[in-house]
């Protein structure tokens, strides 16, 4: 039996590639421990660069993107699962180095997948994603590091985008004044609805400034642009406030920063990686969001899509034109 899949080829003399729906055989997919029948993924800006350029995170083609998949067991050679299990799938180079779940099958290790937590679906699992899942893990290191809601309010950048959009609903949901900043002023009414109490705009934090520090303003942040924005952000942390760092949308330097916000006000920089997390931190970060995102907000965030829309969304999510979490029913 075949089933459908979004190919991308690439061209030997040309070097461009291609992304269109075709039909494979099962034995197409890679070798693996577990076959998962699909039934839903999403759009992250990785998937971006392999639906198109692929960004040098593509090995070879041809290939099947998708960094984030959730659905059941079909077949299985490991003890840990069996038919009828739902799963979800995020991070390990999957969908850059391995076939992801742009697919209606998968077939991948069995270390890679985490059992669905009670409460979320395959259908919400993939609205949350490798965003959600992201979010998560950074709010929960700021709260291992002492953020608490009566420190003060919590910055967060690129907060219309999937990992933003995420944690300001979780941060709210917690009880936390969330401050969210964005270059779209056309998104501050969706931002409010997710719990946003101040908007930000993005020029405020953009200008390069050697002053060793500015006044406090913010007892955490979660990061999703670096660059200059990092760099000015890390000034106005109060003491002994953290930074979780996600995402270098506007540049992998910190551009404007000095090492005294570290040494006279005790800010912790904390990097946040989804790709490789260990398995009992993944447990945690689902089990959290299964329990910590609010269900109507996280809704309120989707678009869906199918697998012949992904070339397109591909495209738009490269230029930041997607809004919230976009949800691929891969099956319709």
């Amino acid at each position: 039996m075949t089933f459908n899949a979004l190919v991308v080829e690439k061209d030997a003399d040309s070097g461009k590639t291609t992304a269109a729906v075709q039909a494979l055989a099962e034995t197409d997919l890679p070798d693996a421990e577990v076959t998962v029948a699909v039934e839903y993924s999403t759009v992250n800006y990785k998937d971006g660069l392999c639906i198109g350029p692929g960004g040098g995170l593509v090995r070879r083609y041809p290939h099947v993107p998708g960094i984030d998949f959730a659905g059941t067991v079909e077949a299985s050679d490991d003890a840990r699962y069996k038919p009828g299990d739902k799963v979800v799938l995020t991070g390990w180079r999957v969908g850059e180095a391995h076939w992801g779940g742009y697919a209606q099958k998968a077939r991948v290790r069995a270390d890679w997948l985490v059992p669905l937590p009670d409460g979320l679906d395959t259908r919400a699992a993939m609205a949350v994603g490798t965003a959600g899942l992201t979010a998560m893990l950074a709010v929960m290191a700021l709260q291992d590091h002492g953020l608490t809601p009566d420190k003060g309010p919590v910055l967060v950048t690129g907060a219309a985008g999937g990992v933003g959009s995420v944690a300001v609903a979780i941060l709210s949901n917690l009880g936390f004044e969330v401050a969210a900043v964005t270059g779209r002023p056309e998104q501050e009414g969706y931002l409010r609805d997710l719990g946003a109490t101040q908007i930000v705009p993005r020029a405020e934090l953009t200008e390069v400034t050697r002053k060793p520090l500015e006044g406090e303003q913010w007892a955490g942040c979660v990061d999703a642009v670096a660059g200059a924005m990092l760099g000015r952000v890390l000034k106005q942390v109060k003491y002994g406030g953290s930074v979780a760092a996600i995402g270098l949308a506007g540049g992998a330097a910190i551009e404007g920063a000095l090492i005294t916000p570290f040494i006279l006000r005790g800010v912790n920089l904390l990097g946040i990686d989804s790709v490789m997390q260990p398995y009992d931190a993944r447990l945690r970060a689902w089990a959290r969001i299964a329990s910590d995102l609010p269900m109507d907000r996280l809704e309120a965030m989707v678009q869906p899509a199918t697998l012949s829309d992904l070339p397109r969304l591909g495209a738009e999510i490269l230029k930041g034109q997607v809004k919230g979490r976009v949800v691929v029913d891969v099956n319709a």
